[in-house]
């Protein structure tokens, strides 16, 4: 299950992934989101937090991920990703090698830090 964080400024769009996360959730949730924040900017930032009952994804949420990823390829202007889960947090280094843009990862414990790190210099340009 997918739950969309609502207490963030324009350009900045969050989502909280509980249990397992399904190409439904990406589909009606994310997806759509997403797409929207994308009509009004060119550039967008990413809160991705796993909450601590996370358990992974469908294979069909994977490559509905990798899809939207490649569609927005130069759109991700910062991307924090917060987990426990030690194959997200190794997996997003990787990730941010491999697109523009800044990707972080932080430990669950530090969401606040996540959330001012997106936050930072947001609305400079």
């Amino acid at each position: 299950m997918i739950e969309q964080i609502n207490d963030l400024p324009a350009g900045v769009v969050g989502f909280t992934a509980h249990g397992e996360i399904t190409a439904e959730d990406y589909e009606s949730i994310i997806v759509p989101d997403l797409e929207a924040l994308f009509a009004l900017n060119r550039k967008v930032r990413l809160l991705y937090h796993f909450a601590s009952d996370f358990t992974g994804f469908q294979t069909r949420a994977m490559w509905d991920d990798a899809k939207l990823g490649l569609r927005h390829f130069r759109g991700f202007e910062r991307v924090a990703v917060v987990s426990d889960a030690a194959w997200v947090n190794l997996g997003v280094p990787a990730l941010g090698a491999l697109m523009p843009g800044e990707f972080r990862d932080f430990p669950g414990s530090r969401l606040a830090e996540a959330r001012e790190w997106l936050l930072e210099d947001l609305h400079e340009d």
